[in-house]
């Protein structure tokens, strides 16, 4: 899942990056409003995070901005300002979920996968295909009980499949999705990674649920292989 963090202050643009890296989604940083929907009307996100008091234009303004483009991104701002005048403004300019600084980031987190979830319409946290279980909330994934030992990008990759069960994802959704704007779309990075998970999730079974379309991309499935996989 990759997420647009505004934050004008670049040490706690950081710190929050880094938080957010660490559990898998991919973020990329804007430091104003302006460039935030500059990058919103040209990337596709899954989540917007954005603070309220920015230069150029501040968050009411951006948050606006966006959806008056039409984009129902998840939105949630984050504001040192605790006045109830302030939420309601930023719930009534489009936010999705607001919450105040200080905050403990664990709750941040909370507030996102609610929302993503809630995007996605998966109501539940666990995403089963076959044999092979995923726990979207502790970034597990097992296959016939067994613990599956994952890197943050290989999950990352996992679950954007999952969440896209029995459809073609091409290779330039995972890049928008999976990776941020430092990809490189000349790599073989992605190549790379769908291996490794065939090693991790596949390698030992009959059934094999990562597949390729040759020309479209791939696909996470139970379903029978065909001939053009």
């Amino acid at each position: 899942m990759r997420i647009l963090l505004v934050e004008d202050e670049p040490s706690a643009a950081r710190m929050l990056a880094k938080g957010l890296r660490e559990h898998a989604y991919a973020v990329d940083i804007a430091p104003d409003g302006e460039r935030a929907t500059y990058q919103t009307s040209i990337n596709d996100y899954d989540l917007i995070i954005l603070d309220v008091l920015l230069p150029i234009k501040d968050g009411f303004q951006t948050c606006r901005e966006i959806r008056a483009s039409g984009s129902a991104v998840p939105i949630i701002m984050l504001t040192a300002r605790d006045a109830v005048d302030d939420r309601v403004t930023g719930l009534d300019t489009g936010a999705d979920d607001y919450l105040t600084k200080p905050f403990d980031f664990r709750e941040l987190l909370a507030r996102a996968r609610a929302l993503l979830r809630r995007k996605e319409t998966i109501l539940s946290e666990t995403i089963k295909i076959a044999d092979l279980e995923i726990d979207t909330r502790a970034q597990r994934a097992r296959r016939d009980g067994r613990l599956i030992q994952l890197t943050t990008k290989e999950y990352a990759l996992l679950e954007y499949l999952a969440r896209h069960v029995d459809a073609v994802v091409s290779r330039a959704d995972i890049a928008e999705h999976v990776w941020d704007e430092t990809f490189d779309t000349f790599s073989n990075l992605i190549e790379v990674y769908v291996q490794r998970l065939r090693r991790k999730i596949d390698d030992e079974f009959a059934l094999k649920l990562i597949r390729t379309r040759r020309g479209e991309g791939y696909v996470l499935t139970a379903e029978e292989e065909s001939s053009n996989v």
